[in-house]
């Protein structure tokens, strides 16, 4: 394994050399900071109107992780689903496409080196987006008289008016494995095509079918005998990353959640290895 991080360094550095990964990081900015203005505007006006009618208990009851911080990082996703296949679409399709896969098939290098250094490459990228991304939530956690908390709570002194800085951080957690888990599916995407416009999308196909796998277990599609629907729905929903992305956005660490994207990492990287490897044998 000792060629993998000689890999992950070319790979980020023709990241950089090309104009895609600062139009990626450009573009990312801007939406992150464009859902956190829209998320502090919301918590401002409820704030407001909570004044306005004199509900001054309902705004004690007010926590900012909840109601400010989470929905943010839940939104986020729909950002990383666009942005992610399109990092990860030519890892492998542009070597095809400019001729080098065969150098790479008989190097010295092996599948194992060549896939986990490709995909570090990515996972680099993504804890780039997280650490730019907690910027934002990180201005919540000046001193109170700020002018960022005074936009928030419009000069009421709430009892408790920090956010909770673990809390937050497990949110960013489980962005940040989204991320990672995203990027392992983008890469096997890339393997198994050498068009990077097809990777993009037959990665973007994948992440939305692992999304909506809670939404098609709620529908109760699978038909049949009581028994068998009641299982094969608790098996999607265990599948779709959903569920376990939305309770750690919440500030809900479980090792089960932790243990699920260990899962599809591992799992999308041996199909990665697998796709690669069958190269040699056509």
């Amino acid at each position: 394994m000792r060629h993998v991080g000689a890999i992950a360094g070319r790979e980020l550095r023709s990241l950089f050399v090309s104009p895609v990964a600062y139009a990626v990081l450009t573009l990312f900015s801007v939406l992150a900071g464009f859902f956190f203005l829209l998320s502090v505007q919301g918590f401002s006006e409820a704030i407001n109107y909570y004044q306005q009618i004199g509900q001054f208990e309902a705004l004690r009851g007010i926590n900012l992780n909840n109601q400010l911080i989470g929905p943010f990082i839940q939104v986020m996703w729909i950002v990383f689903l666009f942005l992610i296949p399109g990092i990860t679409m030519g890892l492998f399709a542009m070597e095809k496409t400019n001729g080098t896969e065969e150098l790479l098939m008989t190097s010295p290098l092996t599948m194992w080196e060549l896939v986990l250094g490709k995909y570090l490459a990515a996972a680099a990228f993504v804890t780039l987006l997280i650490l730019m991304m907690g910027f934002f939530p990180s201005l919540l956690f000046l001193d109170g008289d700020t002018p960022v908390l005074g936009l928030l709570f419009g000069g009421f002194d709430l009892a408790d008016p920090d956010p909770e800085g673990l809390q937050t951080l497990a949110g960013l957690l489980g962005l940040w494995l989204l991320g990672l888990t995203y990027a392992a599916v983008g890469t096997f995407a890339s393997s198994v095509t050498r068009n990077q416009l097809v990777a993009f999308f037959l990665a973007l196909a994948l992440l939305l079918v692992l999304w909506l796998l809670s939404v098609v277990a709620d529908l109760g599609v699978a038909e049949g005998a009581a028994g068998t629907a009641t299982g094969l729905a608790s098996v999607l929903t265990w599948l779709s990353t959903s569920d376990h992305f939305d309770k750690l956005a919440r500030g809900l660490i479980d090792t089960r959640d932790l243990a699920y994207f260990g899962f599809m990492i591992g799992a999308f990287l041996i199909l990665t290895k697998t796709a690669v490897e069958s190269v040699r044998w056509r």
